[in-house]
């Protein structure tokens, strides 16, 4: 079972996010090498949330993903959510 982890961020992201974008993607980029992130990308433009779909079996580990990006630590996601999603 895969997992899509939604972000919604704050209105200012844009201004914001510029100190913490670096080790965001960086992040992002571990995961991915490590095999459990499959996509991800910012939602509008300009942005206003984001979609991550993770290829892993338990959505605690989304959970950890998200507690510790730097995006979530620095408030910048005003909420979040996870949904299963069946890879086709």
């Amino acid at each position: 079972m895969a997992h899509i982890l939604f972000y919604e961020y704050v209105a200012d992201i844009v201004e914001r996010r510029g100190p913490h974008r670096e080790a965001h993607l960086a992040r992002i980029n571990q995961w991915r090498d490590d095999g459990k992130l499959l996509l991800a990308g910012a939602v509008g433009k300009p942005p206003h949330g984001a979609a991550i779909v993770f290829d892993v079996d338990d959505p605690a580990e989304v959970e950890r993903f998200a507690d510790e990006d730097p995006y979530v630590i620095a408030e910048l996601v005003s909420e979040r959510r996870i949904e299963s999603i069946a890879l086709v």
